[in-house]
């Protein structure tokens, strides 16, 4: 794995990035709002406002793998830290409070804890992209422009994220190729749809109230999940193969390639 490349990536995007203007006059229907500030809410707490770090039982073990590990680590995470800066302001913006728990963030760092660091990162990974789909949805129907502005750094941070995931499986040789690729597309397909149906349950409310539908919502998921398989594929090797999609004809490599950011 390109360690210089990671560190140099997380480093480089602290640059260039407009503050919203949180002071600008704030226009959404109070019954808009009743639904929208519940979510960032908890967002605010998901995204760096609880333990920013990795806490499985062997995390330890993963984050020692070498120096240059150690610090990505830590850069990714500070991107993290920083999302919920950014959600605190938008929660302060709309009159909400910071919320210090959450009964979905007590089970989400209860599994991270329990079944090692493995898993947690696929956790971790998942939760980038049924994100990415939440923070999409939430840019496109926002009813405030500083809210929409947040959301797209959010997601130029997020992008980077899943490729650097991308990058450390495929550096770990976890092929989705041949007959155990297809099971662990299979399972990435069902845990992903699991995560994404968390997500909804939480924050559908918020969604729907801004004019978004569930349909649009797991479309977006839908089309995450195929790019980031596809992508890994890619990564280990560049010929045609088939990915499993939700109800869908195979990807091709062309249409469905997910790039990190440019700044790489």
């Amino acid at each position: 794995m390109n360690h210089v490349k990671w560190i140099t990536h997380f480093k480089r995007n602290r640059c260039d990035r407009p503050e919203p203007d949180w002071s600008a006059p704030v226009n959404v229907r109070a019954e808009i709002l009743a639904a929208l500030l519940p979510s960032l809410e908890q967002f605010q707490l998901g995204d760096g406002g609880g333990p920013a770090s990795l806490i499985a039982h062997d995390a330890e073990r993963f984050r020692s793998s070498s120096n240059e590990m150690r610090a990505i680590i830590d850069v990714w995470f500070a991107e993290e830290a920083e999302h919920s800066r950014l959600l605190g302001c938008a929660v302060d913006r709309f009159g909400g409070r910071r919320i210090t728990s959450h009964w979905s963030f007590t089970a989400f760092c209860l599994c991270r804890r329990m079944l090692g660091v493995g898993f947690e990162l696929q956790v971790l990974l998942l939760t980038e992209l049924v994100s990415t789909a939440y923070y999409r949805v939430l840019r496109r129907h926002s009813p405030d422009a500083p809210l929409a502005d947040m959301c797209g750094l959010i997601l130029r941070d997020e992008a980077g994220h899943v490729a650097f995931h991308r990058d450390r499986l495929a550096a770990r040789g976890c092929s989705p190729l041949g007959l155990g690729g297809a099971l662990w597309q299979a399972q990435f397909w069902l845990c992903g749809q699991a995560a994404a149906t968390v997500l909804w349950t939480s924050h559908g409310p918020c969604l729907r109230a801004i004019g978004a539908s569930r349909a649009e919502y797991f479309s977006e998921v839908g089309r995450g999940l195929e790019r980031f398989v596809v992508s890994l594929c890619q990564a280990i090797e560049p010929v045609s193969f088939p990915v499993l999609t939700a109800g869908r004809a195979p990807a091709s490599i062309a249409a469905a390639n997910f790039r990190a950011p440019r700044t790489l």
